[in-house]
């Protein structure tokens, strides 16, 4: 069954309170023999060099315990200091060790004038205030009162350590060993916050890796986009030139309909009589057409007078579209009877040579 440390504290000093009478001064005897302890082993003098130190957090200081998720705690004006003026000393002496780097950094401190002090004091100063602020903040959280509570229960759980203050008073052993028994190094971040930590920490690289691909599809795609812009405007530009192309045929279209229709009217199909309008020139043309192809020989003078109106058309066309007459040739033969408008074709190839 384990004790606390005052109820085996104060059980060895009643026990050593009615020993006295048989046993004499228990406390005073192993004070004795510690002090006597130096000469038995050789009586080495006051001389002897004293042991080194044990690297570590000094004896009865406590830690100040770290908040997790909580402001940044200040740095003092030496400190501020000591971190803007470390990097230009290294770079100064590369090859000077770090302690050596501190060293030469205190002595400059210590030299500094009050002024230039001053302005490391008052940055630590204000950083002090607001770290002070941002505390009581942190302090009105969920997050902290959680925190408290957990290190509570942590505290509550965790065993005494009076077996080590009791084995300092019988065996005599120094103080800095019973650092291990320490209550005021309980550890802040415990296996809970430690694995809350790793999570966390998971979970971001995870987000950092997610956040790197989706950078790079939205690089893909602003890529693709532009490419698609480009090809749209491409488009655009040669569909608003065919419009144009298409709106300048339908116009030269209309005209020459219309000096067909006007050209035409005083021309009357043979048999019938009809003259040409806008809506029946195509019907009115085809019928003129038929009627020549069934009786060529009969109606030579309507032919002639065909040929001249188709000329002056076509002289009237490419003096307004600045055209030789040869390019208002149509692609295919003249119907039987009726020449091209321009007038004969000239032989070309085989037929140059039949001719």
């Amino acid at each position: 069954m384990s004790h606390g440390p005052k109820h085996l504290a104060s059980g060895i000093l009643h026990a050593g309170g009615k020993a006295q009478g048989h046993h004499g001064n228990f406390v005073v005897a192993i004070k004795q023999e510690k002090s006597e302890a130096p000469r038995a082993t050789g009586e080495k003098g006051a001389h002897e060099e004293e042991p080194v130190k044990k690297r570590g957090w000094p004896k009865g200081k406590k830690r100040k315990k770290i908040l997790p998720n909580g402001p940044k705690a200040p740095v003092t004006g030496y400190v501020r200091f000591l971190n803007e003026r470390r990097e230009q000393i290294r770079m100064l002496h590369p090859d000077l060790p770090f302690p050596e780097i501190t060293k030469m950094l205190g002595a400059e401190w210590s030299k500094l004038q009050p002024t230039d002090k001053q302005r490391y004091l008052d940055e630590a100063e204000r950083e002090k205030q607001q770290y002070m602020k941002e505390l009581r903040e942190y302090q009105q959280s969920e997050a902290y009162k959680m925190c408290t509570e957990k290190i509570q229960e942590k505290k509550i759980k965790k065993e005494d350590s009076g077996i080590g203050v009791v084995n300092t008073l019988l065996n005599g052993h120094k103080g800095g060993d019973c650092d291990g028994f320490s209550t005021f190094d309980v550890p802040i971040f415990t296996e809970e916050f430690l694995d809350q930590n790793k999570a966390r920490e998971a979970e971001l690289r995870r987000l950092r890796k997610m956040n790197t691909d989706f950078e790079e599809q939205n690089a893909i795609l602003q890529r693709h986009t532009e490419s698609m812009s480009s090809a749209k405007e491409k488009l655009e530009q040669e569909l608003a030139l065919e419009e144009r192309q298409t709106l300048a045929l339908q116009q030269q279209l209309q005209a020459v309909r219309q000096a067909l229709t006007a050209s035409f009217a005083s021309l009357p199909i043979p048999g019938t009589g009809e003259t040409p309008t806008l809506g029946t020139l195509d019907f009115y043309m085809a019928k003129l057409h038929g009627a020549i192809e069934r009786n060529p020989m009969q109606h030579e003078k309507l032919i002639v007078r065909i040929k001249e109106i188709l000329s002056r058309i076509a002289s009237r066309h490419c003096r307004s579209q600045h055209l030789s007459p040869a390019s208002f040739n149509p692609p295919g033969p003249a119907p039987p009877g009726l020449p091209h408008p321009a007038g004969p074709r000239q032989p070309h190839g085989e037929d140059r040579r039949l001719h």
